[in-house]
């Protein structure tokens, strides 16, 4: 296995993937790649900067620390929506692609098998799944809906940089066996009203960062497990090593 590094951590799944025949599947699919490759190319992330692993219905993109977390950011509140509606707006709303998008980082180490390791990404995938993200998708009208980790709020969206308004985002907290995660989510909550006995929860965030004053939340009970198969705890999932390009 190798050392464990830090990487920008980033995961698309589109919504109701499973509802949709053959078909459909496999036009969603090559509609997902279009959309990812061409949101890391306007985000200058070349294919050296990157590795990918796909999940059928979602990739994960592990992204070089050279990147700019900042404009990566930017582009998946602009760009990224910009590119889904071009698409979708050309097909039948059955066909309709909606996407759940996660922005966090951690260390992840490649084992001989090519599988990917690490509580971080485990944490990610976590967030990916989790109600919140899946409610907040079903709710809004929008094509997709952004979730950054606790720590890319902390260390990245609640400086401001330009096109990224903090305000624009809402905590959220999601109970699992170990504890509760928090993290930060893109949009209007659905309840607005804070749930004060969260307010100073701890974290699980792969950077620990403090806890926000930031008063809207949403509090959300179950345990959610992202990618089938592998192990959790040490978390060891078997994607396959192959980049873009390479036979799948």
């Amino acid at each position: 296995m190798t050392d464990p590094v830090y990487r920008t951590i980033l995961l698309f799944d589109i919504e109701q993937f499973g509802k949709r025949d053959n078909v459909e599947q496999a036009y969603l699919r090559r509609m997902l790649y279009d959309v990812v490759d061409a949101t890391l190319l306007a985000a200058d992330v070349d294919e050296t900067s990157r590795l990918r692993a796909d999940r059928g219905d979602s990739v994960m993109e592990l992204i070089d620390t050279r990147i700019s977390v900042p404009a990566l950011a930017k582009i998946l509140l602009t760009e990224t929506p910009a590119l889904l509606h071009s698409k979708n707006r050309l097909i039948a709303e059955s066909a309709r692609m909606r996407l759940r998008i996660v922005l966090s980082a951690g260390y992840v180490a490649v084992d001989e098998l090519g599988g990917w390791v690490g509580r971080d990404l485990n944490h990610a995938v976590r967030l990916l799944d989790s109600e919140p993200l899946r409610k907040a998708l079903k709710s809004r009208g929008e094509d997709c809906v952004l979730c950054a980790s606790d720590g890319v709020y902390q260390g990245v969206v609640s400086n401001g940089h330009l096109g990224v308004r903090p305000e624009d985002f809402h905590r959220i907290t999601v109970e699992t066996k170990e504890g509760p995660t928090v993290a930060w989510l893109h949009g209007t909550p659905a309840d607005p009203a804070p749930d004060a006995s969260a307010a100073g929860t701890p974290t699980d965030s792969p950077t620990g960062g403090a806890p926000s004053t930031q008063h809207n939340e949403t509090r959300v009970k179950g345990d959610h497990f992202g990618p089938s198969g592998g192990t959790n705890g040490d978390l060891n999932y078997d994607f396959g090593s192959s980049r873009r390009g390479e036979p799948r």
